[in-house]
């Protein structure tokens, strides 16, 4: 009798054993082996707020794992329920669970590197993030001139027009709007030192006056070599109490605008229009690089009063409205600026 206990009880000893090391060793060996067909790339988008259980349920029906109960077990094993960090992840299958876990602690979202150009407007730069699926554009134009927004980024302005710092940006769409904003606002403030304030303030200009005066100056020439030259003509046109009858400013209020500028768009009843106006227009009109930059603050000398496109990009400048005239009909077909 005793013997036949016993071997009862060494029975179910070894069923409860193998009941729980089965388990176990499939789990050991599920989260273990990789998933997925060979050169297949996934994209997760993982919501900000978005709770353990979700994140599972998203990874199973992307086809990243096969258990939820066992991507728990997994994850409490290694105490990170509560550190998967939102944002968007590439997966290149194919990956086991572990590695993918180890992928979203540490957080390796999927970046995107967006080039933003020197002198393009804030709804060019607003259409070019939302090409990368960063943004709403609607949103990010809207939140471009939201007062309190700019003041908290130190923006004396009706906008985020010339402060948004052109750079190459490794953005990822977890960041939003105001990340985005508040990071090409920092670059921007990076290179406005507290000399290079100083001199615009000896200038006569404000922070502001300053940036708008370089935007003109990089809608006006790419040559980096002209754009000393564009902005000592702009302050002499200043100091001699001149309209600066910058072409760009004629057409800065017009929506997604392409072509030439003609006679009529010079006659726009716009406050950007220089050709209206006297001085600088109330705002910028694009966002200068550090070469436009530098340039407002460091014009070169000479008396240049007037220059016309010789349409290979360059610049012809003149000391008088006479060899102005001439200049337009070497280089131009029909005149347009005085």
């Amino acid at each position: 009798m005793k013997t036949s206990a016993a071997k009862k009880i060494s029975f179910v000893c070894i069923f409860l054993v193998v009941m729980f090391l089965a388990p176990a060793a499939w789990f050991v060996y599920d989260i273990n082996r990789p998933f997925g067909k060979e050169g297949e790339t996934v994209l997760v988008d993982i919501p900000r707020g978005h709770s353990f259980v979700k994140i599972a349920k998203l990874l199973r029906a992307k086809g990243l794992i096969r258990s939820e109960i066992f991507f728990y077990f997994l994850s409490m094993s290694k105490g990170v329920v509560h550190q998967i960090k939102a944002g968007e992840y590439e997966f290149a299958q194919p990956l086991s669970p572990r590695d993918i876990l180890d992928k979203l602690v540490k957080g390796e979202i999927k970046y995107y590197r967006v080039v933003i150009h020197e002198d393009l407007n804030v709804r060019q730069i607003a259409e070019r993030l939302n090409q990368f699926g960063l943004i709403n554009e609607k949103k990010f134009l809207e939140l471009s001139e939201n007062k309190d927004f700019l003041t908290s980024l130190g923006i004396d302005g009706d906008s985020v027009e010339g402060y948004l710092f052109p750079d190459t940006y490794l953005f990822d769409r977890s960041m939003g709007s105001r990340q985005i904003i508040t990071r090409m606002v920092g670059e921007f403030q990076k290179h406005i030192t507290p000399e290079r304030v100083k001199r615009a303030h000896e200038l006569g200009m404000t922070t502001h006056q300053w940036v708008t005066m370089a935007s003109l100056i990089g809608k006006e020439t790419g040559y980096s070599r002209e754009k000393g030259m564009v902005s000592g003509v702009f302050h002499n046109r200043i100091k001699k109490g001149m309209r600066l009858q910058s072409d760009p400013t004629a057409v800065y209020h017009l929506k997604d605008f392409t072509g030439p500028i003609l006679r009529s768009h010079l006659a726009a009843d716009s406050p950007y229009n220089t050709y209206r106006i006297t001085g600088l227009p109330p705002g910028p009109i694009a966002n200068p690089g550090l070469d436009s930059l530098m340039a407002a603050i460091y014009p070169s000398s000479g008396d240049f009063l007037y220059f016309v496109s010789k349409r290979d990009g360059s610049h012809f400048f003149s000391f008088n409205y006479s060899s102005h005239l001439q200049a337009i009909k070497k280089y131009q077909t029909s005149g347009k600026k005085e």
